[in-house]
């Protein structure tokens, strides 16, 4: 029997290893790894056995530093692309795209794959940088494609849209984006198996209060709108869960009814309140119960695709960042098992 070929990859950007996991499942090897966050760092150390390197990728010598490899993939910081954020074209954090393209460039990997917002690859108003990316690509002679995945139908109980880029120096007529499944994740399915909140296999718990919002922007579902504080919003236990943001963690944390989660027939109680807000009766007088509350930590986590047997460090701040800043592992994985299909080829 022939030894199986070692497919070497680098991960940039690598977080706490969301995309990493995908790509070591699909049989990467794993041989080097950056991020600049130190506790993400920890995290990813302690979870996978190839070294990280922590600090500003801009601060390592491409040619040097990083070993030569098969395949580069990595996240870079979509703040500057994203609709959470400014979404500006000069914001520092939207060149570290040309940063992964720079190592890209130098190492001249088989395969490359970046992740990064969907607003990257819808607007108009990001056309330039994406035009800069696909010519210097071009250049170098790769084939380029993006395409907007959501990963509701790649294994993941959660609506996350996000940009795919692969590229490749192969001659290649099709590009290896995963198929869509029609089949959803529910909410309900990878939370009903936690223990009460901040015991056994459900730390992190999040205290932040739940109140009514003063100006509700009511919409026709209970679970959209603004009926609540903050911007974290109730969770339909029913469907894949809504985005899961990095600002985690107070009242941006969303929550769910822990009642309807316990029992599906039990009376949902935000379909109630929401009907009272829709018929113009005011809230203000009503308090949110102690069997709604907000997700924690390891639910999150699962709700992003995690395994409960990933270990996350940190502030309990810094692991929800951890978690809203990661590409979920089922839609790593999916993406990296077609490419590796190209590899055993």
């Amino acid at each position: 029997m022939s030894k199986k070929k070692r497919i070497r990859a680098v991960s940039l950007f690598s977080g706490a290893g969301g995309m990493d996991l995908g790509f070591r499942k699909a049989g990467f090897d794993i041989i080097w790894a950056n991020d600049f966050n130190s506790a993400a760092c920890e995290t990813h150390a302690a979870n996978f056995d190839c070294e990280i390197k922590c600090g500003p990728i801009e601060d390592f010598n491409y040619a040097k530093d990083i070993p030569q490899c098969d395949l580069v993939f990595g996240g870079p910081p979509c703040q500057g692309f994203s609709v959470a954020g400014k979404m500006d074209p000069n914001d520092p954090r939207s060149k570290l795209v040309f940063e992964f393209q720079k190592v890209v460039l130098i190492k001249r990997p088989r395969y490359f794959v970046m992740e990064n917002v969907s607003a990257l690859a819808r607007l108009g108003k990001f056309s330039g940088v994406r035009d800069r990316l696909l010519k210097e690509y071009a250049r170098a002679g790769y084939h380029v494609e993006f395409r907007i995945l959501d990963s509701q139908y790649f294994g993941t109980p959660q609506r996350r849209e996000r940009m795919i880029m692969i590229g490749t120096t192969d001659n290649v007529e099709t590009f290896p984006f995963p198929c869509p499944q029609k089949r959803f994740i529910t909410s309900r399915s990878v939370l009903e198996g936690f223990d009460e909140a901040g015991t056994g296999n459900n730390s992190g718990r999040c205290d932040a209060r739940i109140t009514f919002a003063k100006k509700p922007v009511l919409r026709s579902s209970a679970y959209a709108g603004m009926l609540f504080n903050g911007l974290g919003r109730p969770i339909d236990l029913d469907r894949p869960c809504q985005t899961l943001p990095a600002s985690m963690g107070g009242n941006k944390t969303p929550f769910i009814d822990t009642r309807l989660l316990r029992d599906p027939h039990a009376e949902d109680w935000m379909k109630k309140v929401h009907a009272l807000a829709l018929a113009g009766q005011s809230l203000s007088a009503l308090e949110v119960p102690s069997f709604v509350r907000r997700i924690t930590v390891s639910e999150a986590a699962a709700l992003q695709g995690f395994p409960k047997s990933f270990k996350f460090f940190g502030s309990r701040c810094d692991q929800y960042k951890q978690i809203g800043n990661s590409v979920p592992p089922p839609l790593a994985y999916r993406i990296a098992r077609e490419v590796m299909k190209r590899f055993m080829a």
